[in-house]
């Protein structure tokens, strides 16, 4: 699963952070999902924590492992993450691996590796833009799995959970970035 769909995932109360828009489709065994989000933090420190997967456990407890890896063969940041959710009685860990193409503070672009994935495909966005004084990251999903999950009710689930479990992880997501905004610790190694 990605990260900002498990982030959705792992808590639910009120934050700063405003969760605009959320649709999720299935078609044919495959997911689509779309999400805008806006938080009262910086474009450069916003971009910095999502192109961190380091950062993933401290927003994320459906999280429990995740790393930036080196880069492939053609110099692409790759990125691994181990996650544990449930929907339902369907509870399932979930290991992406993969690599991230990136135009810095404005795009992130990342698509695993099925050979080392729970997932046929999984390919995802972020796209970043300075908005009303923060910064708004529009989300898109397109994926398909390797285990199965009900089609007649797993994209209501779905976008039922993610609605009532943002609150906490983006607020912590907002919180990261504002820390790496007063720290001035922003930049890729």
């Amino acid at each position: 699963m990605s990260r900002l769909w498990l982030l959705l995932l792992a808590a639910g109360s009120a934050s700063a952070a405003e969760l605009h828009s959320i649709d999720v489709r299935h078609d044919e065994g495959e997911y689509f999902l779309v999400s805008v989000v806006w938080f009262d933090a910086g474009l450069e420190e916003t971009f910095e924590v999502f192109s961190t997967w380091d950062h993933s456990e401290q927003f994320s407890s459906a999280i429990v492992e995740a790393r930036d890896l080196p880069p492939d063969e053609s110099g692409r940041p790759g990125f691994y993450s181990r996650a544990e959710g449930c929907i339902l009685f369907f509870c399932k860990t979930l290991v992406r691996q993969g690599h991230v193409e990136l135009v810095e503070n404005r795009v992130l672009h990342a698509r695993v590796d099925p050979e080392h994935s729970d997932f046929e495909f999984s390919d995802e966005t972020w796209t970043f833009q300075e908005e009303d004084g923060g910064t708004r990251v529009r989300y898109e999903l397109h994926m398909d799995p390797k285990f199965w999950v009900p089609p007649a009710i797993g994209p209501y689930m779905i976008k039922r959970k993610l609605k009532r479990a943002s609150g906490d992880a983006l607020d912590r997501i907002e919180r990261i970035a504002q820390d790496l905004a007063e720290t001035g610790n922003v930049g890729r190694d």
